[in-house]
Parts: structure tokens; sequence; C-alpha cells
């Protein structure tokens, strides 16, 4: 019932944010990781049909509700094979950061897009520009908490896979024989909500510097209206 009554109370351009997430950014994170994973050299995610923006082919039922209800979620991770990159282990380490880079992408196109917005809404703050600006900007915080909840350096998160391959070769294998478990600790952690001021800190400060880095674009936009 928590969660239920916490969607129930979320604005419909928050619900709304999050249904195009849904739709097209899980779908592009999962596509990010299968596109470097090819330029590494596997093909699998290629071979599988996978290397699609498709969401049909990526969406995973449990995520997506997960990700409508919670803010978080997940796609069908596409098969990836380090044994057919010519740099397995530079490969995996890339491969597995294209999925929160994406997602840091989509967010930066969301803030630009509401600076360019700002103006207009500003001069005429009228019902369409407001639910504009408010839809952007839960797009582009949404894939912020994403990107970081995925650099998490637990399994089975993005930044769990990168930290193995950094790691010497025994603790790197020793994270990967524990994967389980950690898994289990990092679910505990979410379900207590530990997690939650640290990542939502570093969210607020992503979604700051990309505010602020764009700031010129709506003082542009207004000196040529």
């Amino acid at each position: 019932m928590g969660i239920l009554s916490s969607f129930t109370n979320l604005n419909r351009y928050e619900i709304l944010a999050r249904i195009v997430i849904v739709l097209l950014v899980l779908p592009l994170h999962e596509f990010a990781h299968g596109w470097v994973a090819r330029k590494c050299g596997d093909d699998t995610a290629e071979a599988a049909g996978r290397l699609t923006l498709n969401p049909l082919a990526h969406v995973d039922p449990f995520g997506a509700v997960l990700l409508l209800l919670t803010g978080f979620g997940w796609a069908k991770p596409v098969p990836i094979n380090p044994a057919r990159m010519n740099h397995p282990r530079k490969g995996i380490i890339w491969t597995s950061l294209a999925g929160p880079l994406s997602n840091l992408l989509a967010a930066l196109v969301g803030v630009i897009l509401m600076q360019i917005v700002f103006p207009f809404y500003h001069a005429n703050p009228n019902a369409v520009l407001t639910g504009i600006y408010l839809l952007l900007y839960w797009f582009a915080n949404i894939n912020i908490s994403l990107a970081v909840f995925n650099l998490i350096p637990v399994p089975p998160l993005d930044g769990s896979k990168v930290l193995m391959m950094l790691l010497p070769y025994e603790k790197g294998m020793w994270m990967e024989r524990h994967q389980q478990q950690l898994s289990l600790v990092l679910w505990i952690l979410i379900l207590v909500r530990v997690l939650n001021v640290p990542l939502g800190y570093l969210s607020y400060w992503i979604m700051k510097f990309f505010t602020w880095a764009t700031q010129w674009i709506g003082t542009l936009v207004q000196m040529v209206m």
C-alpha cells in the first residue's frame, strides 16, 4: 500500500515522464550497452535483435511497472559476450558505462529543452507551457536519478561491472562469485531507504550543474524573442 499510495500522490507530469522513460529511455539505455559492445567487437546484442530502440525488444514488464510506481526500474539486459571484444577489460568498462551515460545525455537534452521553453513560460505562463516545462523537469530529474542509481558499484548494477574490471583480479573475482549476496544487500539498502539521501544529494547537484551549464541557452532565447 505504501508504494501505491505514493504513486497516487504523484502529479500527472511526473507520471507522464515515467511513461516516456519506460518507452524511450530504457530502450536507449540498453541500446547504448549493445552499441558500445558492438564497437568493441562484440555483436552478440545485434545478433539477438537487441540493437534497436524498439521498446518491445527491451521492456521488462516487472522493471517497467516498478519504474512507474517508484521512479526506479530496468529493462531486459542486452546479451554481452566479453570474449568477443577486442579488449575485454576496457570493453566491459565502456559497455557498462554506456547505459548510465545515455541517461545523463537524455537528462541534458531535457534540461536544454527546459531552458528553451522557460522564456516563453515566463512571458506567458499558460497551462500548456507549464505542463511542458514540468514534464521536461521530471524527465531530466528521473534520468539523472537512474544514471546515479545504475553507477552504484554493487551487482547487478552497471557500476559493479566497472568496479570489477578496475579491481585487482582476485578481488574482482570475489565480487563475481558473491553477486547474489551483494545483490541481496543492495535490495535491503533500497527497501530501508538508506540510499535515498546520498543518491538524492548527488542527483540534485548534477541537475544543478546541468541547469547552470545551459542557462546561456535561455538567455539567448530571451534575446531573440
